[in-house]
């Protein structure tokens, strides 16, 4: 289930997902990068990294990610993802996010026993609606403080490659901005934590994304690819397996995706 935020905290927060597994079996899943940063909330996940052999925090943060991260849970599970606008770290947390790419962080470190009542009431199986709803109020407080003047810049840079389906140049971003690459560059990283040009990969293959999960067969790989920008489909493979791990035609195949870039191996 996916929900849509209120429109004075669309700006900043994306969307929230409700996931929930009834089943005891252990599933391998795998995250890949958006260009988002989030939030993880659950009162009874029970998640791995394969990276590691330490159990998941119940609730915890991650970074903008350069690639993907896998993961397996052990039995049943319920959580609420809150997918932000990748800006909104650096506005929430008060912390660069080039600090917390490709991180993980537990919640209980940065804010406490805060996110506690939200952790309780899905561990209780409330509503996931009324849990979004109190959310809402939760994040409209942490904006009722002032917000530097930067964001409004990093939010337009992002629009403009967004509005390009990530189809940008240096050089036009340069022209855009009025700032040289590596000026740019420094602010982006601070805010998105990942450069301009990362993000407007990330873009492009989510448009690509966006064509093929519209049902398009096989056969129409090769025309969606320069569809969305790729200089040829050996680019656009290249380019997918790096930030998935898997070809377009694996993605495709996969029956479970849990969202766009939340699928079951």
């Amino acid at each position: 289930m996916q929900i849509s935020p209120p429109t004075h905290l669309a700006p900043f927060i994306r969307h929230y997902i409700f996931l929930e597994n009834s089943e005891e079996d252990s599933k391998n899943v795998r995250l890949f990068t958006d260009g988002s940063t989030g939030l993880i909330l659950s009162g009874d996940m029970n998640l791995h990294s394969n990276s590691s052999v330490e159990r998941m925090p119940l609730s915890f943060f991650y970074g903008a990610l350069h690639s993907y991260r896998d993961f397996y849970s052990k039995g049943s599970f319920s959580l609420m993802a809150v997918v932000f606008q990748p800006y909104f770290f650096n506005i929430l947390l008060k912390i660069s996010a080039k600090e917390i790419r490709n991180q993980i962080i537990s919640a209980e470190d940065i804010l406490q026993h805060q996110l506690h009542p939200f952790q309780e009431r899905l561990f209780n199986k409330t509503d996931p609606l009324s849990v979004i709803s109190s959310l809402n109020i939760f994040f409209t407080e942490f904006l009722s403080a002032e917000i530097g003047p930067d964001y409004h810049f990093i939010r337009g840079v992002q629009h403009y490659i967004l509005q390009n389906r990530g189809s940008v140049s240096s050089k036009e971003l340069e022209k855009f901005t009025g700032y040289s690459e590596r000026h740019l560059e420094r602010k982006f990283e601070n805010y998105m934590g990942i450069s301009p040009k990362k993000y407007s990969g990330i873009t492009r293959l989510h448009y690509f994304l966006s064509l093929i999960n519209k049902g398009i067969g096989d056969e129409n790989m090769t025309s969606l690819s320069y569809d969305a920008g790729y200089a040829d489909q050996s680019h656009l493979i290249r380019d997918f397996k790096m930030n998935t791990g898997l070809t377009p035609k694996q993605y495709v195949k996969t029956e479970n995706k849990m969202a766009v870039n939340f699928i079951e191996l």
